[in-house]
């Protein structure tokens, strides 16, 4: 009897977080996807027919475009984010231990505000008459303002600078458990500094890069709120067009078939990611064995 009682003591303890969840998230996802299968009524709202033509509207031109183009953005965001976090989280990793918390606790500070508290700066940063701007014309600058806000580098900066902790941290978590045995070993081969990052660091650390950057993919190509900030309805993105669906067109059932198009991007994603710090770990275990 107690022995079951210990097998079962896991699942027991992580019951009330499942329930939650399927309760919160899991249901009402269902629920939306659900009306994907079924036609939009005359006056909006949902008739329960079932159809497949909102799969088949998914893949229509006009907005594979917008998702293609929704997919672009993220890419690019995801590509700055990590350009800028692995040095960030570098550093942060390669200080006095005593420091790096310290130093942890200012790269994930913005999170203690609200997004939209963190989009809305960026409004006052970017417009033509704005900080930035201002500290061009005090620095001599007579020119034109410069128009950087509702722009498409206007929404990748909101999408990099909101989610850029996020990088951070899952690269810095590869970063500090790194054995520095093998940095002095490759060193000690003759490997210069340059050599023994490429090829001992940053493939070590890819597990930590590839999960920063599905972080970041998977947030901005779903974002609706810095598309229509930043970006000022130019920029149309998946997540904006879904939010229209339902708000605006009252065409849920073409929303859900959206959100579902969405959801299974994610998910193949996140799978892809896990196969892949999976077999790197294998690697890593296979050559450890040797």
């Amino acid at each position: 009897m107690p022995l079951s009682f210990n097998t079962a003591r896991p699942n027991l303890l992580a019951a009330p977080g499942v329930a939650w969840l399927v309760a919160f998230m899991v249901v009402p996802c269902v629920l939306v996807l659900s009306y994907a299968f079924f036609e939009r009524g005359v006056w909006g709202g949902v008739e329960y027919t079932f159809t497949l033509e909102n799969f088949a509207r998914v893949v229509d031109p006009l907005y594979a475009k917008i998702f293609l183009n929704s997919a672009r953005i993220a890419l690019t965001a995801t590509v700055v984010a990590i350009l800028i976090a692995y040095p960030a989280a570098y550093a942060i990793s390669r200080a006095p231990r005593m420091t790096q918390p310290i130093l942890l606790f200012f790269a994930v500070l913005p999170f203690w505000s609200n997004y939209l508290i963190r989009t809305y700066a960026w409004i006052v940063l970017l417009n033509r008459e704005g900080l930035i701007n201002n500290l061009l014309r005090s620095l001599g600058y007579t020119g034109e303002p410069l128009s950087m806000l509702y722009t498409e580098a206007a929404v990748i900066t909101g999408l990099v600078y909101n989610y850029l902790p996020f990088v951070i941290l899952a690269i810095y978590s590869t970063l500090s458990r790194l054995n520095p045995e093998l940095m002095e070993a490759s060193r000690d081969l003759g490997a210069g500094p340059v050599r023994t990052f490429l090829r001992v660091t940053l493939p070590l650390t890819m597990p930590g890069v590839a999960a920063g950057g599905v972080f970041v993919f998977v947030l901005s190509i779903g974002n609706f709120v810095t598309p229509a900030l930043l970006g000022g309805g130019r920029f149309q993105m998946v997540g904006n067009l879904v939010y229209d669906q339902f708000l605006t067109a009252n065409d849920w059932p073409f929303g859900a078939a959206l959100g579902a198009a969405l959801i299974a991007t994610m998910i193949v994603l996140l799978l892809v990611q896990a196969r892949a710090t999976a077999h790197a770990s294998g690697e890593r275990r296979g050559e450890a064995a040797q």
